[in-house]
């Protein structure tokens, strides 16, 4: 793929994405939104990564949420960025994703981490929703997420009142997974995403599914139960037997089903 606003590399197992917008605090915009959508599709296609790992550029942001620069004036979804987009992506991917925060994750951004299956932070990073503070506001993965990782008092404090979390903070909160001294960012995400990948790549998509059928309705179960659940079921005796009964237009034989 042709990418602008984002860099993709694959390390063995890994594959990383990096937001690549430093000069504007790797915020999103319409043309990343889409990028990233279109690379998860494609990193779903594919065998070669076990995990993959997003990330900003520099050492100062990871994402700082985003800009509707360049887009439709219009109340319609032309002029909506599309970030649910991004996170509807991450949710669908059946390999774990990691956010390594090498910075400020903020607003939009801070969301992003968020629906990362886990969270290795920095210790100079900062997190923070600030939606109130501009008249704006996360509905659905914004509160849901947060108030199922912190709880509903805390979620409501930390949406109401805007604090600036350090990463101690939000580890202390369950915000993150792992803080490590800023140098060994990189190391230590690394060493992290392998751990997992020498994981079973079909055990791993199965509970990533049934964690996300919670809040993914008829859309959710139906990732666990068609994409993984009935893969499963077509390679067994069972499956077998009743197929080849239909070609054969005979009746089935249980006692080929297995046990």
């Amino acid at each position: 793929m042709s990418l602008e606003t984002i860099h993709y590399v694959e390390d063995g197992p890994i594959g990383t994405i990096t937001l690549n917008r430093p000069h504007d605090g790797n915020m999103f915009n319409v043309t990343m939104c889409h990028e990233i959508r279109d690379l998860f599709n494609e990193i779903r296609r594919e065998t070669r990564t076990r995990v993959i790992v997003i990330t900003g550029a520099g050492d100062r942001f990871f994402c700082i949420g985003g800009r509707k620069d360049g887009m439709e004036e219009t109340l319609l979804y032309a002029g909506t960025l599309p970030t649910l987009e991004i996170y509807e992506a991450i949710e669908k991917c059946q390999k774990p994703v990691i956010a390594s925060v090498n910075g400020f994750a903020v607003g939009g951004g801070n969301v992003l981490q968020m629906l990362c299956d886990c969270t290795i932070a920095k210790e100079s990073a900062v997190f923070r929703q600030v939606g109130p503070m501009m008249g704006s506001f996360d509905a659905g993965y914004g509160t849901w997420y947060l108030e199922d990782m912190v709880g509903k008092k805390k979620a409501k404090e930390i949406w109401f009142r805007n604090p600036k979390m350090s990463a101690r903070e939000a580890l202390d909160l369950g915000l993150v997974n792992k803080v490590v001294p800023d140098a060994d960012l990189a190391a230590e995400t690394r060493a992290f995403a392998l751990e997992i990948a020498d994981r079973g790549a079909f055990a791993l998509a199965s509970v990533k599914a049934a964690f996300n059928a919670r809040h993914g309705g008829v859309s959710g179960l139906s990732r666990m139960a068609h994409d993984l659940l009935l893969r499963a079921y077509l390679e067994t005796q069972e499956h077998h037997e009743l197929s080849a009964a239909m070609a054969g237009k005979r009746r089935p034989d249980p006692d080929k089903f297995g046990h």
